[in-house]
């Protein structure tokens, strides 16, 4: 397939990717795009557009683990993190039943293996948008690659601005945590998160991963006096099935809510 003037616009905004889609094909007006990497190039078409953009200087914290993730910020706090606060407050009867009734060792198989799929799913995002080479071939790793794809096609055509990537954030006194993303979907200042799963899920069934993006959010906007006040859940399940949760007005300030109640629920707990 002969490539013209849409690959230029590729080079101006990602160099470093355009060598690993194109090779000359001995004629100077003309590139030939090489078959096995179609679909990261047609990826790369959707997302010209997207600007990288330092608009705020995220810096990295460090980590603490334990019982309970600690992030110790510059201000010498050990904040814990949103997940943290998350599963210290969450009602696990769903999950004791579970366990029972597949058996302790496939739950923690199965448990073992979303970890590892979700992990290789989010470094090959990260890579794609740093515009680095990133290949798994292990079975997790080519799984995870076709998620990561899917999420990539479908949504990244809406967002035109990535500000950071696995982005620290705390909320001075409170809590702490990273979130994938920090861009403008859909013209929107948005904390954005990648989830894998293993099936398709309800909208009931993701509120922990809403009240995170409004968490997050709430972090950003102390931090950096901002205004975000939407988020957006980009997931995939292993079937290739695409899914995105958006989070805004009323259903924006609810979950900030619910948040906020599980975060008094868990200081309670600990002291």
């Amino acid at each position: 397939e002969k490539c013209g003037r849409r690959f230029s616009k590729i080079h101006q905004i990602t160099p470093k990717r355009q060598h690993k889609c194109l090779i000359h094909d001995g004629q100077s007006r003309h590139l030939t795009v090489q078959k096995k990497w179609l679909g990261l190039c047609r990826s790369v078409w959707y997302n010209a557009a997207v600007q990288l953009i330092q608009k705020y200087n995220y810096a990295e914290l460090k980590r603490k683990e334990g019982d309970a993730r600690l992030y110790l910020t510059p201000d010498g706090e050990a904040l814990p993190s949103v997940t943290t606060i998350l599963s210290k407050t969450k009602d696990k009867s769903f999950l004791k039943k579970w366990r029972a009734k597949v058996g302790e060792e496939e739950a923690e198989k199965i448990i073992r293996d979303s970890a590892k799929i979700g992990t290789a799913l989010h470094l090959y995002i990260e890579r794609f948008v740093n515009g680095d080479k990133y290949k798994d071939l292990t079975e997790v790793g080519v799984q995870a690659e076709k998620m990561a794809q899917k999420i990539i096609d479908e949504a990244f055509k809406d967002i035109t601005e990535i500000w950071g990537s696995e982005v620290h954030l705390y909320n001075p006194g409170k809590y702490a945590g990273t979130t994938d993303m920090v861009g403008v979907y859909k013209g929107r200042p948005t904390i954005i998160d990648f989830k894998q799963t293993n099936r398709p899920k309800k909208r009931e069934w993701v509120q922990d991963y809403l009240m995170q993006l409004a968490a997050y959010a709430a972090a950003h906007n102390a931090m950096f006096d901002t205004e975000i006040e939407q988020g957006v859940v980009l997931m995939c399940s292993r079937d290739l099935t695409f899914q995105r949760f958006e989070l805004e007005g009323e259903k924006f300030v609810r979950a900030t809510n619910a948040f906020m109640k599980k975060l008094d629920a868990y200081n309670a707990s600990i002291i």
